[in-house]
Parts: structure tokens; C-alpha cells; sequence
């Protein structure tokens, strides 16, 4: 019966993420960005702890759930809407996914636990808050961040990348520092953990 829900529940998290009307510009079967990313996420998730439970699992994979549909344009520009935005996001894709979850047989406190999961309850106090918030960091290291540095220069990059990089735990550092990155990501990345 576990087996079941929890593969009734990647279905239905991969269904609502293949709507993402975006494609992923590096893939070249035009795959739906947020369904790439759901399963870039699921990839790491099995390099960098096999053992996770089924909650962190689901958890990992929904934790942008439909992110597309809460742009940050529509937010104020500077910080405080870009935290409000954040905010709000967390709320939601946990509150995605609790449907979700639900829909597939979940429990109540099953489903609270993915919830505080995605909404980072407890980083650094609780390890799987934290293995979600490694997970992230590498994914935006292995596949996304060269392309986001791309528009900074080399100062901006390393502040960027040093936030990154305290988000996560000694292990999450170590297995970034071995990714292999592009030059200029690399050495950045360098700069910024020293």
C-alpha cells in the first residue's frame, strides 16, 4: 500500500509539473521546466542520500510544485518582495502537495511532515529540512547556476554563491566543491566557500 501512494503521489506531482507551459532551454526534447527540475531534484536527492525516507522524497520532488504559476514579476521589486514572494511560495507548494497527498491516501501527520519539509521548518536543527535545502543548492549549482551568473559580475557571483553556500551543511559544501562545474562557476565557487 506504500509503494502505491507514494507512486500515485510522484504521478500526480509529475502531471501538475508537466503544465509548466516553459520548457527547459537545455533540454532538447522541449521537457516542461518544472517536471526537469522535479526530477533533477529527485536524481540528487539518490546520489546524495539513498536511504531518504518516502516523505523526504516527496518533499524534494514537489518542493517548486507549480512554481510557474506565482511569478516574481508579480511581486514589488527589491527585497522585501522578493522574501514576501518566497514566503508565499513555500506556503503554497506545501499546500499543493498536502492536496496532493491526500488525494493519494496520505495521512494527516504524513502529510504535515512534507509540508514543514517543504517549508523548511527547522533547517539546520532538523536533517531532513536540511538534506532538502542541500539537495536545492547542488541542483542550482550542477544545473542552473552558469547560467544565472552569467548576467553578474565576478563580486556579486561570490555573494551570491557564499548565501548559497551557508544554506547548507559541511557535506552539502564538500559534495558542491566536487560537481563538476564550469571554469568560472568553479573558481567562483572557490572564492566564495574560503
Amino acid at each position: 500500500m506504500s509503494n502505491n501512494r507514494f507512486a500515485a503521489v510522484v504521478q500526480l506531482i509529475d502531471t501538475a509539473n508537466s503544465k509548466d507551459p516553459r520548457a527547459d532551454p537545455d533540454d532538447p526534447g522541449g521537457c516542461p521546466a518544472a517536471l526537469l527540475y522535479g526530477q533533477r531534484m529527485a536524481a540528487m536527492l539518490e546520489e546524495f542520500d539513498p536511504s531518504a525516507d518516502d516523505l523526504l522524497r516527496i518533499a524534494v520532488r514537489a518542493h517548486h510544485i507549480e512554481r510557474w504559476t506565482r511569478p516574481r514579476a508579480d511581486y514589488p521589486a527589491g527585497r522585501a518582495g522578493y522574501l514576501k514572494w518566497r514566503a508565499d511560495l513555500k506556503r503554497f507548494h506545501a499546500a499543493q502537495t498536502s492536496d496532493l497527498m491526500r488525494e493519494a491516501g496520505y495521512a494527516a501527520d504524513d502529510i504535515e511532515r512534507v509540508a514543514a519539509l517543504i517549508r523548511k521548518e527547522g533547517l539546520k536543527r532538523d536533517p531532513q529540512a536540511q538534506t532538502l535545502e542541500d539537495v536545492a543548492c547542488l541542483v542550482f549549482l550542477k544545473h542552473y547556476a552558469a547560467d544565472f551568473i552569467a548576467d553578474h559580475d565576478d563580486t556579486k557571483v561570490i555573494g551570491i554563491l557564499a548565501k548559497t553556500a551557508r544554506k547548507m551543511s559541511p557535506e552539502g559544501v564538500s559534495r558542491a566543491a566536487a560537481l563538476p562545474l564550469p571554469e568560472r562557476l568553479g573558481r567562483l565557487l572557490t572564492s566564495a566557500v574560503a
